[in-house]
């Protein structure tokens, strides 16, 4: 079984999803690209990409559609709503939903894919726009498996790996498990650095502890270089994760998971948030923590 043709349509082409439509394109796919916002189809016709003038242009007639979404009244926007994307799609098309969103929001467009005969692949990516353009990306993927086995190859043109979870809901799952622990790490390094400058250790000497010790998780050997240079742009930005860790905590609820720990590091990104620090780096929790001991910039 293959795809019939190269042809694909990538909606919602913003910092993450520009960059994967780029590769998909340079790979020889045919892409078809629609966004809100003109600059951004600008930049895909630069990057050989047809623009569409609307969301139902871009997939009609396509058999293959990937959509990279902000959040969850995004997706029920794009997907659901009167002309909205589902409808427009031929029966037997395969939808590619790369958006961090929650549970709720994907199984409503589960129900809309279905009664259209579209098979529906929950592919929330893991990693960020700065690695987009490399490949590296990661992807959950659950949904029919059929079409997840035909779709790999254009999976595997963006990501380094693609994990297959099950029919249903399972990659919005492991989407959000995986962020809370980027979220926990994130306030736990801010702690852990605040303590040890607090005793005594140099700036650059504890960034190298941790990037040789036991906690090196490839998530602290890659954020070491930034925080030497004490860099917070946004890879991630604390209302991203703020965002997540909601979807997280809803989650939680509705399965009867007690979240203490993701509630206590969602009211810090609301301080952070609260302070001024919305589009900063997610680890700007580094910065608050010292703020809150009395630490100004390291020397």
């Amino acid at each position: 079984m293959s795809l019939p043709d190269k042809r694909l349509a990538f909606i919602g082409i913003g910092k993450i999803g520009l960059p994967i439509a780029a590769r998909l394109a340079k790979a020889g796919h045919d892409v078809t690209a629609f966004d809100p916002n003109a600059a951004r189809l600008d930049e895909a016709r630069a990057l050989g990409m047809a623009a569409a003038s609307s969301a139902a242009e871009a997939v009609r007639d396509h058999a293959v559609v990937i959509s990279s979404l902000p959040d969850d009244t995004a997706l029920r926007a794009a997907m659901l709503d009167s002309g909205g994307l589902i409808a427009a799609m031929a029966p037997g098309a395969i939808l590619i939903e790369t958006s961090t969103v929650g549970v709720d929001a994907s199984s409503a467009v589960a129900a809309a894919a279905s009664a259209r005969d579209v098979a529906y692949l929950r592919t929330p990516i893991s990693g960020n726009a700065s690695i987009a353009d490399t490949g590296e990306l990661t992807c959950f993927v659950s949904g029919p498996r059929e079409a997840f086995t035909l779709i790999t190859p254009v999976l595997a043109g963006f990501t380094r790996a693609q994990t297959y979870l099950g029919a249903a809901e399972e990659a919005r799952y492991a989407k959000l498990a995986v962020n809370l622990m980027i979220a926990a790490t994130a306030a736990m390094m801010a702690e852990s650095l605040a303590l040890a400058r607090k005793g005594g250790i140099a700036w650059p000497d504890i960034l190298k502890v941790l990037h040789d010790s036991a906690v090196a998780s490839p998530m602290v050997k890659y954020k070491t270089a930034p925080l030497l240079a004490r860099d917070f742009a946004a890879t991630f930005s604390c209302a991203q994760m703020a965002k997540d860790l909601d979807l997280i905590l809803g989650a939680g609820h509705a399965v009867g998971v007690p979240l203490q720990l993701a509630a206590q590091v969602r009211e810090t990104y609301g301080a952070l948030i609260a302070s001024g620090d919305a589009d900063t780096d997610f680890l700007a929790t580094v910065r608050h923590v010292e703020r809150l001991s009395g630490l100004g910039e390291p020397l």
